[in-house]
């Protein structure tokens, strides 16, 4: 049965909105709860699951005991910056960078020390930050992210000079909705993209024209994704985190809960 619609309210501007969260299953709960407390009814629908990469984190493990002082490890993602944790402890010296300050506070909390945050939380905002090979320091980045991702990040550091490990920490694989998920995912009003591999996945489980018309993406690399498949984004977090998209979502609502509805 679906849920009822109530009218919107200034402390619930969500209320009488149903939307569809793609993030894993055991990822889900803080962004379900920050929607439903705004009033959101949630729709689970969750289209990947994160494993372990095909080497089971040999390739990490070992790129993690090369670094020395002054070199770099850099995590693109929250699930990347707890693969990093919990391989092991890093040397002394070792600069770590995160891309987004949501994978910067899973780092932190981590036990991880943060150096860098770019601005854009991207990856070319990171290049745009990252520091040329010091002659006397570090020349190694380690890459810990998912195993199938963007080549920029590799391909643009090593033009810069630096010897690059792109290692996986760890895998998306696709996790097929039922036909009851598909159909609650076409008739809800909006849905929630944390990463770029939710729009990919969610898009090949329903199609586009099936995705909720209410957009809100994380950050710039999931709207691009977004884009790339004919989908209009329509809030973008100002803070690429969980609690900016729904900050976002509820800055987009508001105007519409105040006058009582979309009427």
């Amino acid at each position: 049965m679906s849920p009822q619609r109530g009218r919107p309210h200034a402390s619930r501007p969500l209320a009488g909105l149903r939307i569809v969260i793609c993030r894993p299953r055991e990822q889900a709960k803080p962004l379900a709860d920050g929607l439903a407390a705004a009033g959101a009814a949630v729709v689970s629908a969750p289209v990947i699951a994160i494993t372990d990469p095909a080497d089971g984190g040999a390739g990490l493990r070992d790129a993690m005991a090369r670094l020395q002082a002054g070199d770099w490890l850099v995590v693109t993602s929250p699930n990347g910056a707890a693969r990093v944790a919990a391989a092991g402890s890093l040397p002394d010296g070792v600069n770590v960078a995160a891309i987004g300050p949501g994978t910067a506070n899973r780092a932190v909390a981590a036990g991880l020390t943060v150096r860098m945050v770019p601005d854009r939380s991207i990856a070319e905002g990171l290049l745009q930050a990252f520091p040329d090979p010091d002659p006397d320091g570090g020349r190694l980045v380690v890459l810990a992210r998912a195993a199938v991702a963007r080549s920029v990040l590799p391909d643009e550091l090593r033009a810069a000079g630096w010897e690059v490990l792109d290692v996986a920490a760890y895998r998306n694989v696709a996790a097929p909705l039922s036909d009851e998920q598909r159909q609650a995912v076409a008739a809800s009003d909006g849905v929630v993209f944390t990463s770029s591999s939710t729009v990919n996945r969610l898009v090949a489980e329903v199609g586009p024209a099936a995705v909720p018309p209410l957009v809100a993406s994380i950050g710039p690399a999931t709207s691009a994704t977004a884009a790339e498949h004919g989908l209009e984004v329509t809030v973008e977090a100002t803070e690429h985190t969980i609690d900016g998209v729904v900050a976002a979502l509820v800055r987009h609502a508001r105007p519409w809960s105040a006058s009582g509805g979309a009427g």
